[in-house]
């Protein structure tokens, strides 16, 4: 059974409370987890803590990653700044190709236009 590590969202509208959470990857993002791994509130309170603040267990975490779990991008973020994943980790995911610039696109064109398309003729 595949798995994966994802935030599940808990709390209201605009009150939002992340769990880091152990599930199988084909099931919905706030379906029953295996296992609850950590809290993350991205919230700054009035009052409390200046700071947001993250609640995790970080064996449990190592455990998944080498049992093959896979984490969500933003995950991977998360997991980077505690420190627990190296920024060059396997689990982030590859470059994307250079985008072709205009000037390469528009040499193609022009180079099509002076061909042209071949011409058959007919009997």
């Amino acid at each position: 059974m595949p798995m994966r590590l994802r935030l599940a969202i808990h709390g209201k509208r605009n009150d939002r409370i992340f769990h880091l959470v152990a599930v199988n990857q084909r099931s919905r993002r706030n379906a029953k987890p295996t296992e609850l791994l950590g809290v993350y509130d991205p919230r700054v309170r009035p009052g409390g803590p200046e700071h947001k603040t993250v609640e995790w267990s970080v064996g449990r975490i190592r455990y998944w990653l080498s049992v093959g779990a896979i984490p969500t991008k933003s995950v991977v973020k998360l997991l980077e700044m505690g420190n627990i994943l190296k920024p060059g980790s396997p689990f982030h995911s590859k470059p994307l190709p250079p985008l072709m610039t205009t000037e390469t696109a528009s040499t193609k064109t022009e180079s099509e236009s002076v061909t042209g398309p071949e011409q058959t003729a007919s009997s």
